[in-house]
């Protein structure tokens, strides 16, 4: 990138700056927190310009969408990490294993066993975040927060999985800071590293409670409309 380049402000640039800001508030080194580009619903006229800024670590909802659009975008461009940050059926996990690099859904024993079975099959292994629920909304998927060890025990005793780290999505409606304390907290006492927390909104407070990746679509892309929703 030129020097010029680097003088226009960007939606991208703007977020980096809130990171290294948000790091230095918490006495963190930046390079400790992974921005995740969440590019679901925009196609690759929005994708490609973000790509050209340096970004090459995205976030997708579904596995279906991702399978049309990222193999011919991985082909023209080098170095991309793909997350899943979407719930994830279990007759997915095929597609979800070959393709993405991280998937942070994983949130139930039937999951884990498909997941373990194309690991083995497939010899990729993606990095695997647990989700937590720490809402107890019924609505959401994940662990609740007091049955999270158990389920990381099963994972890494019961299935072989190498779990890495959290990730939870608060409630729109409370205050986020004490779930991702909950969640940084239950990463602790498992010897979890990766911290999966943290929106458009929040993510600046969310790196003050330990988050190493950060999920960001909105203050990078936009506003997402139904025109932009590729069908699934």
């Amino acid at each position: 990138m030129s020097g010029a380049a680097n003088l226009i402000e960007t939606p991208l640039t703007k977020v980096r700056d809130q990171i290294a800001r948000a790091c230095a508030d918490a006495g963190r080194d930046p390079a400790s927190v992974t921005l995740v580009a969440i590019s679901k619903t925009f196609g690759a006229n929005a994708i490609e310009p973000v790509i050209a800024e340096g970004q090459r670590v995205f976030g997708e909802n579904r596995v279906q969408e991702a399978k049309a659009k990222w193999p011919s975008l991985k082909e023209r461009h080098g170095g991309i990490e793909l997350h899943l940050v979407g719930a994830l059926q279990s007759n997915k996990a095929k597609d979800a294993v070959a393709l993405f690099d991280a998937i942070h859904s994983l949130d139930r024993p039937s999951l884990a066993e498909a997941l373990a079975k194309e690991i083995s099959k497939q010899g990729r292994r993606p990095t695997l975040f647990v989700e937590v629920n720490t809402g107890g909304e019924a609505q959401k998927s994940g662990v609740l927060p007091e049955e999270t060890d158990a389920f990381v025990k099963a994972c890494r005793e019961g299935y072989g999985l190498q779990v890495a780290g959290l990730m939870c999505l608060p409630p729109a409606d409370e205050p986020p800071a004490p779930h991702f304390a909950l969640t940084a907290k239950i990463a602790r006492r498992n010897n979890l590293a990766l911290l999966s927390m943290g929106m458009s909104a929040d993510f600046a407070l969310a790196i003050a409670f330990g988050a190493t990746h950060v999920r960001v679509g909105t203050a990078i892309f936009g506003e997402r409309s139904a025109a932009a929703e590729i069908e699934n």
